[in-house]
């Protein structure tokens, strides 16, 4: 009977201290449960900011074909988007997922023009045994990178027919016999991808 007496306050102060990791354990993971969802949101704004970038590349790229004696430089990265419709794409993005843009920044990763994305959550890391979670916004930041896909004679004479190489996609541009209609599809000539 007493040893029976003696076992009970080492098992409340066993299921205090298991209740209490527990607590601890919920309140990591719904802070990492936020990260994720910071993380995504950024990597979705950004991703957003570059491909609207490619697409103004395209963009200028058919306008210049047959126009300018530089249009190559579009195919290989010594043209920069301007990026005036970016930032509007990357607050969509954050938006749906359920956070707001802080920032966006054109920046250069090896060589290639790309977009930094800052974002917040809209909601919060929740109540937890941890003090001042409910207060606490999640954050996060991303780079998506828009990269030439395209190989050409760097001796072409942009007056006349190029081919040009597109990571195996053969793609014949003559700029005598030219309509922006006829260019392939953005992704064929330029990827966008995380960078970070």
């Amino acid at each position: 009977m007493g040893d029976r007496g003696q076992t009970l306050p080492i098992y409340i102060w066993l299921t205090g201290i298991l209740l209490f990791a527990a607590f601890a354990f919920f309140a990591f993971a719904q802070a990492a449960s936020a990260r994720n969802g910071a993380q995504s949101a950024a990597d979705a704004a950004a991703l957003a900011a570059a491909q609207d970038a490619r697409d103004e590349l395209m963009d200028k790229l058919g306008a210049a074909v047959g126009q300018a004696d530089n249009w190559l430089d579009w195919l290989d990265g010594m043209q920069r988007p301007d990026g005036t419709g970016a930032d509007g794409a990357a607050r969509r993005l954050a938006a749906e997922n359920d956070s707001t843009l802080q920032g966006l920044q054109l920046v250069e990763r090896n060589g290639s023009p790309g977009y930094l994305a800052d974002i917040q959550t809209n909601y919060t890391v929740g109540r937890s045994i941890i003090p001042g979670t409910e207060t606490r916004h999640a954050t996060a930041h991303a780079v998506a990178v828009i990269q030439p896909r395209c190989d050409f004679d760097p001796a072409a004479d942009p007056k006349k027919p190029v081919e040009l190489n597109c990571d195996g996609e053969i793609v014949n541009i003559d700029p005598g016999d030219f309509d922006p209609v006829d260019l392939p599809d953005a992704s064929v000539l330029f990827s966008v991808h995380l960078a970070e």
